[in-house]
C-alpha cells in the first residue's frame, strides 16, 4: 500500500505476528527472574549463620530494601519507557544488575548485602517492568492475558529453578561464593540478548492507539495517572491493592518460610525444594490462568486467587512435616498464578494505550511495595508473637483483599478503554 512508511506497514499486533521478538522477551524475562531466585533459598541462612542476625525483622531487612527500591523504580520505569523507549530502559536495568552477584559473594558485612539488594531492586524494576510493557505492546488487546501468563511463567519458573540450584550448590560447596557464580552468567546473557537482539516496541503502541479509536483529547498528567490507578478508578485501584497484598504475602514467604522450615528441622536441600515448588507451580500454572482470564474474565479469577493464597498460607501454619509444606507451596503457587497475570491484563484492559505504560508503572509501584510491607509486618509479628502467628496475620489480610476485589471491582475483559475515562 503506497503512501505509508516502512515502519507503519511492518507493524502488526499479536503474539503470532511477533513470535520471534515475543519469544526472545520470554527468555530475557526468565533471566530476570533467575536473578531473584539467587536469594530465594539461601540468603536468610546467610543472615543467621554468617552475619549472626537474630531478630527476624533484621533478617528480613534485605527484602524491605529490595521491595522499596523495586517499587520506586517500577514507577519510574513506566514513565521512562514512554519517554525514552523500552529497549534503553531494559539495557540500563541489566547494567545495574552487573555488580549484584559479586557483592553477594564477597560482602564483608550485612550492609553490603543491603546495597546489593538495592541494586537488585532497581534492576528488577527496570527489566521486569520493561519486558511486561513490551509484551503488552506486541500482543495487542486480544491475547493480553496469554501474553502476561507467558511472561510471568518464564520469570517465576526461572525463580524456582534458580532457587533450587543455589540451594543444592550451597549444600555441596557452602553458602558463599559458589551459588552466586550463576548470577554472573545470568547477567552476562541477559545483557547480551537485550543489546544485540531486542527491538523497540513503541511503534506497536501507536498502531494499537489507531485501532482503538481517537487519542485522548488531552494526555493525562503523571499525577492524574497516579491517582486514577491508586485510588479514583475502582477497577485500577482494586487491581493495585490486590497486587500489593499478593506481594505482601510473597515477601513473607521469601523471608520467613525458609526460617519456618528450618525450625521444623528441614534440611537445606528440603528447604530449597520447598522454596522452588511455590514459584514453579506459580510459573507453570500461569500458562493456563493468563489465557483463561481472556475467556472467563478477570474479576473472579483475581478474587478466587487471593482466597486460594490465604488457604495455602493457613496450611503452612498448621503443618509440621515436608508433605504439608509442599501442599501449601502448591496451593500458594496456584493462587498466585490465578492473580498475577490477570492483574496485569486488567490494567491493560482499562488504561488507554497512550498512558498504559505509566499506569503499569503505578500498579507495579504499589505491588512491589508489598514486599517491603510484608517483610516489615511479618518480621515484627514474628519477633513479637512467633512465626506461626505472623503467618495467620498475613493469611487474614490476603483473604480480606479478595473480598475487596469481589465487592469493588467490575469485570474489565473486553471493555474498550475510553479515550478519557472518568474517575469512578
Amino acid at each position: 500500500m503506497t503512501g505509508r512508511s516502512d515502519v507503519v506497514t511492518t507493524v502488526r499486533l499479536g503474539i503470532r505476528e511477533n513470535l520471534a521478538q515475543f519469544s526472545l522477551l520470554v527468555v530475557v524475562n526468565a533471566l530476570v527472574g533467575a536473578m531473584i531466585g539467587l536469594e530465594r533459598t539461601i540468603l536468610p541462612s546467610i543472615a543467621e549463620k554468617e552475619f549472626h542476625l537474630a531478630a527476624k525483622s533484621a533478617v528480613l531487612s534485605f527484602i524491605v530494601v529490595f521491595g522499596v527500591t523495586k517499587a520506586l523504580t517500577n514507577y519510574l520505569a513506566g514513565r521512562l519507557s514512554d519517554r525514552v523507549g523500552r529497549k534503553r530502559v531494559l539495557v540500563a536495568g541489566w547494567l545495574v544488575a552487573a555488580p549484584v552477584p559479586f557483592l553477594l559473594m564477597w560482602a564483608p558485612s550485612w550492609s553490603w548485602v543491603l546495597v546489593a539488594n538495592a541494586l537488585l531492586g532497581i534492576s528488577q524494576g527496570l527489566t521486569w517492568s520493561t519486558t511486561v510493557i513490551m509484551k503488552i505492546d506486541l500482543a495487542g488487546p486480544e491475547k493480553r492475558g496469554l501474553a502476561m501468563g507467558l511472561n510471568e511463567f518464564a520469570g517465576y519458573l526461572a525463580v524456582a529453578g534458580s532457587a533450587l540450584a543455589t540451594g543444592l550448590v550451597a549444600e555441596r560447596f557452602g553458602l558463599r561464593p559458589a551459588p552466586f557464580y550463576l548470577g554472573v552468567a545470568f547477567v552476562a546473557l541477559g545483557l547480551l540478548l537485550s543489546v544485540a537482539l531486542v527491538r523497540e516496541s513503541r511503534h506497536h503502541v501507536a498502531e494499537e492507539s489507531k485501532l482503538s479509536g481517537a487519542m485522548p483529547e488531552a494526555m493525562p498528567t503523571q499525577r492524574e495517572v497516579f491517582f486514577r490507578t491508586s485510588l479514583l478508578d475502582k477497577d485500577l485501584s482494586s487491581v493495585s491493592q490486590a497486587g500489593l497484598v499478593n506481594n505482601l504475602n510473597d515477601g513473607m514467604a521469601w523471608g520467613l518460610f525458609p526460617l519456618f522450615f528450618a525450625a521444623a528441622r528441614m534440611t537445606l536441600s528440603q528447604i530449597a525444594t520447598l522454596a522452588a515448588i511455590y514459584p514453579a507451580t506459580w510459573g507453570v500454572a500461569q500458562l493456563f490462568t493468563g489465557a483463561w482470564s481472556d475467556r472467563v474474565g478477570r474479576k473472579w479469577l483475581i478474587a478466587s486467587g487471593m482466597w486460594t493464597q490465604a488457604i495455602g498460607i493457613a496450611v503452612v501454619a498448621l503443618s509440621t512435616r515436608f508433605a504439608g509444606f509442599a501442599i501449601r507451596a502448591a496451593l500458594l503457587g496456584v493462587g498466585t498464578a490465578m492473580v498475577y497475570p490477570t492483574l496485569l491484563a486488567a490494567i491493560g484492559d482499562v488504561a488507554h494505550p497512550s498512558w498504559r505504560a505509566s499506569s503499569v508503572g503505578v500498579y507495579r509501584l504499589w505491588r512491589d511495595l508489598g514486599y517491603a510491607i510484608g517483610a516489615l509486618l511479618a518480621g515484627a509479628t514474628a519477633d513479637a508473637l512467633g512465626l506461626a502467628s505472623s503467618l495467620w496475620v498475613v493469611a487474614a489480610i490476603t483473604f480480606a483483599s479478595g473480598v475487596l476485589v469481589a465487592v469493588r471491582m467490575s469485570e474489565t475483559l473486553r471493555r474498550a478503554a475510553p479515550s478519557q475515562p472518568a474517575p469512578r
